[in-house]
């Protein structure tokens, strides 16, 4: 009997010879004198940038290119910290409030009440926090071009909700209790506006229901600004100058955009491994066949992701043609993703729904709950005694643990306890 393991997506020979010395040394310790042995395929059938990378932006920097911030980089951060928390802009202004109320130094508002203000006349945040509530639910979808907008960009549907959702907020009424004069009172407008068109985004995004350019977003705040007695044009400047920075720093966007190269680049081997595997797996599958059969005898075949995809697919397609491929006698999947693809229609050897056929041997299928790169295979081929899962808990996070599974004593036990089920050894 021997080993042979198969090592999963994104893994060069570095990494691999660590990973298989690891393996090599624990599955020796519990079946002494077998052979164990590694199918290294990273280098011949792995994925690299062919052209060096020419097609994605930002890797080689062009003679316009500047490391001065741009404006619209900003304010997509900033967009992304409103998707995230629609009312983060109006909680900076019911928390910091302005230094002076109606430009009178000797106020801080701190408790929200103007003590110059006359008595039964509203403040202005409150005439703003009144409009708010006064805006129609269902804006009509002719005759009214906020209506028209939100109908236009799919976003109608979630309106109502996400304007009830800020005008209960604690955040609304607390910063429009702070405004007290004027210019205050149009920055709580903007941020009420863009507060409203966040929530109504995140909605309509989550229910893959929005379509929405940058351009009908400015005009939908704009709008909305208009009508509560604002000026919908620029973000408040008291929550820009608190949130803009952060949102840069915190948010995705800006690191995508000034990293995207280098990201590319570092995320090829893992990505690129999969998609050149869909397109071109022969060539992988061809490689196994030949290793699994260039020596006689019983063979346990262990594929770590990636590697057991492409032994499910080469076990499948030879038992298919009723060559079952020699000396195979078990497979051993470790966080593979073969169940999942059979499900999803996308396993190169198996329709949707179609059983394993008959020469394809046992299958050990071994998963990590919080592994999200790994499936259960039983569920998805019911009654076949054939296939069997086992949970390995390695307490790790993703993606730590979808790596973890090669120090789990618990690995090896289950692994001879499958051997001796087969009968080999």
């Amino acid at each position: 009997m021997r080993f042979l393991f198969v090592h999963g997506t994104g893994v060069r020979r570095e990494r691999h010879d660590r990973l298989f010395a690891l393996v090599r040394q624990r599955l020796t310790a519990g079946f002494p004198g077998t052979s164990v042995e590694s199918c290294y395929w990273g280098d011949r059938f792995g994925a690299t940038l062919g052209a060096g990378g020419v097609s994605v932006p930002g890797l080689r920097p062009g003679p316009q290119h500047t490391d001065a911030p741009d404006p619209a980089d900003a304010e997509t951060a900033e967009w992304a910290l409103l998707l995230a928390d629609p009312l983060c802009e109006l909680r900076v202004l019911a928390e910091a409030g302005w230094e002076g109320a109606a430009g009178d130094d000797r106020y801080d508002g701190d408790d929200g009440d103007d003590p110059f203000a006359m008595p039964g006349v509203q403040s202005a945040g409150a005439r703003v926090l009144g409009l708010l509530e006064d805006l129609p639910p269902e804006p009509p979808r002719t005759g009214d071009e906020l209506g028209a907008l939100l109908h236009g960009t799919g976003l109608a549907a979630d309106f109502a909700a996400a304007l009830d959702c800020v005008i209960r907020s604690a955040e609304a009424a607390r910063a429009g209790a702070r405004a007290t004069g004027e210019p205050q009172a149009r920055e709580v407008a903007t941020a009420l506006a863009r507060a409203v068109t966040a929530a109504t985004l995140t909605a309509a995004v989550a229910a893959d229901e929005a379509d929405c350019t940058g351009a009908e977003r400015d005009r939908l705040v704009e709008l909305l600004t208009t009508r509560l007695g604002g000026d919908g044009r620029v973000p408040g400047a008291r929550a820009a100058a608190v949130l803009g920075r952060l949102a840069q720093r915190v948010t995705t966007q800006p690191l995508l955009n000034a990293r995207r190269g280098s990201l590319t680049v570092g995320a090829t081997p893992v990505l690129g491994d999969i998609l050149r595997y869909q397109s071109r797996g022969h060539e992988l599958r061809e490689f196994l066949h030949a290793r699994i059969t260039a020596a006689p005898g019983p063979t346990v075949l262990i594929g770590h992701s990636l590697g057991g995809i492409a032994l499910v697919d080469l076990l499948t397609l030879a038992a298919a043609r009723g060559e079952a491929v020699p000396g195979a006698e078990l497979l051993v999947t470790v966080g593979s993703q073969a169940p999942f693809l059979h499900e999803l229609g996308a396993l190169t050897a198996l329709e949707p729904g179609a059983k394993l056929p008959y020469g394809f041997p046992r299958w050990l299928n071994v998963y990590d709950r919080h592994d999200v790169l790994s499936y259960l295979a039983a569920p998805v081929f019911p009654g076949d005694a054939r296939v069997t899962d086992h949970e390995i808990r390695s307490r790790q996070p993703f993606p730590a643990c979808h790596s973890a599974y090669w120090k789990q004593d618990a690995l090896y036990e289950r692994i001879e306890q499958a051997v001796t089920e087969a009968g080999i050894g």
